[in-house]
């Protein structure tokens, strides 16, 4: 499905795809993987943009080529992501699971011109609409920056008021606590 246009508003998180099977799982089972360890400070965000590595091979390397909604995000562990891998030397460790929608063909992939090492950054859909390159999608402006830091800084904000909304009021019954008390007096 090719990319209808971003609003402009969008963030978008800039996302390494470091193989075909990576690209694969996005494309059919609908989710992408991030270690908590090295993950981006905020991933609440609205897209995620996909550059291909050179693993891709000649034509589809160093590009962004493809975009996908974020629909929502948990933490697993690796093992629970790749179960074909149990005896993986991260299996244990801690994964952020990005829920995505289908992935969207953009009509004019965006090369990475003189960037070919890339990690994790945040853009918006305006610069995303206009970029030649990669190096179009950093965000120069302080006007620019300060009006993404405000929406990082939003977005985190939203995601720690969803967490204590979901906690409950006391972890522990009051009436187990009553309990347990009663116990020490036995």
């Amino acid at each position: 499905m090719m990319v209808q246009t971003l609003p402009e508003s969008a963030l978008i998180l800039v996302a390494v795809l470091p193989g075909q099977r990576d690209f694969d799982i996005a494309r059919l089972f609908g989710w992408y993987r991030i270690p908590l360890k090295s993950a981006p400070k905020v991933i609440s965000v609205d897209y995620l943009a996909f550059y291909q590595t050179k693993a891709f091979g000649e034509g589809e390397r160093w590009q962004i080529a493809y975009v996908a909604e974020i629909l929502g995000h948990e933490l697993t562990r690796r093992r629970d992501l790749l179960r074909d891998e149990p005896d993986h030397p991260r299996a244990h460790e801690e994964y952020f699971k990005l829920q995505i929608g289908a992935l969207q063909q953009l009509e004019r992939p965006i090369p990475a011109g003189d960037w070919k090492r890339i990690t994790f950054f945040y853009t918006t859909g305006d610069q995303f609409q206009d970029a030649q390159t990669i190096n179009d999608l950093v965000i120069k402006s302080q006007d620019e920056r300060e009006v993404l830091w405000h929406t990082l800084r939003e977005r985190a904000l939203r995601a720690n008021e969803y967490k204590a909304a979901e906690l409950p009021s006391s972890i522990i019954d009051p009436a187990i606590l009553a309990l347990l008390g009663q116990f020490g007096n036995l």
